[in-house]
């Protein structure tokens, strides 16, 4: 193809969504893809990348003037000093684009330093970089380009064969605030709970069955990725940290009412949140009826997550086992306090998670939404849920280690500290460490037994 041959692709960032493009730029057929990283690291990525066909060049200066697109893959923290240093060198006419999760700052970076006579088409894959693009939402906005300039862009993307959804800076952040903010605070919380606990939850015994198969395997996925992937949306983009903050609210005031044993209180707040953010009424099983919310997960599929857990972790004897199990034993009670404050969180700050699932949701978004929506669907388990958390004190302990983490989280979030965020990342992330690979393992087939339901 003609197009291939002429246009030059650069990449400034080789981490691993970099890489990710580069590759797969490369490997459907366009024949000058240039890439960098630091400087320091320039030998080692040239005898790594170069077999595969890059070009790896010394700098962002190199690749930058010679790029008919260049694309920003750094973190989002360090996107103003990039752009800042490497801007300038942009070849005239280039389209420009960046790969980060939080926006604002890109756009102030690109706006203050990019020369006026390049054009801006940026992207966002809504996915991490060992998940299957294919079918995956692939942002792209066009900010500074005409129409022409956006067909290439979509034209050198399709190699990722991923679903394009067209926004502007502003509803991307909005967009990704309401469908991670409160997903990855809830993730890293339960993370920080287990560790400073001490335990290792799937060795417990207490957290048998689909739901918590789900929570434990999810929240080993997000520590398995890179701290900063969460640290820049979260720290980076207002609506964020405006949603952390009230998950931390919600799930203190939601622990306040369990240590008073007011069941009736609980559930009158639980109803609540469950009226406005479902539409279901309190007597109202959750059907997949018009005007309501759309069913994404089934005791079928919570089951069959839990048997892939033990197939993949034990073996066909314990999946087999365990096949038969979930048939006849129901789930231990729990106060499922991490899916109460969720909920009890989109109903306070009026969030529908609902509006941009179909548009911009991320597999690890649908498949929470899916568990959380599972409890909510049925009236008695969400007075099942109270009433543990009122009257049944073995998960009490569990649930302060979850609130102090909300809470600390919280704090590293509307402190805008980036060390301190980073520094209770790997703290965690070091006591999970020898389960990582394995657990990232489960989670994926997990996601990808979603991904064909859907």
């Amino acid at each position: 193809m003609e197009e291939q041959a002429r246009l030059h692709v650069g990449i400034i960032g080789m981490g691993d969504m970099g890489r990710l493009y580069a590759l797969r730029i490369r490997a459907a057929g366009w024949q000058h893809v240039h890439v960098c990283d630091r400087e320091e690291r320039y030998e080692a990525l040239r005898d790594e990348l170069a077999p595969r066909g890059l070009d790896v060049m010394r700098n962002g200066h190199q690749v930058a003037r010679v790029s008919d697109f260049l694309l920003y893959s750094v973190e989002a923290g360090n996107m103003e000093k990039v752009v800042a240093e490497y801007g300038p060198s942009t070849k005239v006419g280039a389209i420009v684009a960046a790969q980060t999760s939080v926006k604002a700052p890109e756009r102030a970076a690109f706006e203050a330093h990019l020369p006026s006579d390049v054009y801006i088409v940026s992207c966002h894959s809504l996915h991490g970089p060992h998940v299957d693009p294919k079918g995956q939402p692939l942002v792209l906005i066009q900010h500074r380009a005409p129409d022409e300039k956006v067909r290439v862009v979509e034209r050198l993307l399709s190699c990722l064969e991923s679903r394009y959804v067209y926004l502007s800076y502003e509803e991307h952040d909005t967009v990704t605030a309401n469908t991670q903010a409160v997903t990855h605070a809830a993730f890293l919380t339960m993370g920080t709970a287990w560790s400073q606990a001490k335990a290792y939850p799937w060795e417990t015994g207490k957290h048998p069955g689909g739901i918590e198969t789900v929570k434990m395997y999810l929240c080993l996925r997000i520590y398995g990725a890179k701290w900063h992937v969460y640290a820049g949306l979260a720290l980076l983009n207002p609506q964020a940290s405006r949603q952390v903050t009230q998950y931390a609210a919600s799930a203190t005031e939601l622990f306040k009412l369990m240590l008073a044993s007011d069941y009736d209180a609980l559930l009158q707040r639980v109803m609540a949140a469950r009226r406005s953010v479902f539409g279901w009424q309190d007597h109202e099983t959750g059907s997949e009826t018009p005007g309501h919310a759309p069913i994404l997960m089934s005791d079928d599929m919570l089951n069959e997550f839990y048997v892939i857990a033990e197939r993949m972790n034990k073996g066909e004897q314990s999946a087999q086992e365990a096949q038969r199990a979930v048939q006849v034993v129901p789930p231990p009670a729990n106060s499922h306090l991490s899916l109460l404050a969720i909920v009890d969180c989109w109903h306070v700050l009026g969030i529908d998670p609902y509006r941009h699932l179909e548009l911009a949701a991320t597999p690890v978004f649908r498949m929470w939404i899916g568990v959380t929506q599972y409890l909510f669907r049925s009236p008695e388990r969400v007075r099942e849920a109270c009433r543990a958390a009122t009257h049944d004190p073995s998960f009490r302990s569990d649930d302060l280690e979850f609130v102090i983490g909300a809470r600390g989280w919280a704090q590293a979030v509307q402190f805008g500290d980036f060390d301190a965020y980073r520094r209770r990342f790997d703290m965690t992330r070091q006591f999970f460490e020898p389960r990582l690979a394995q657990a990232n393992k489960v989670g994926a087939e997990m996601l990808r037994v979603l991904s064909t339901r859907h």
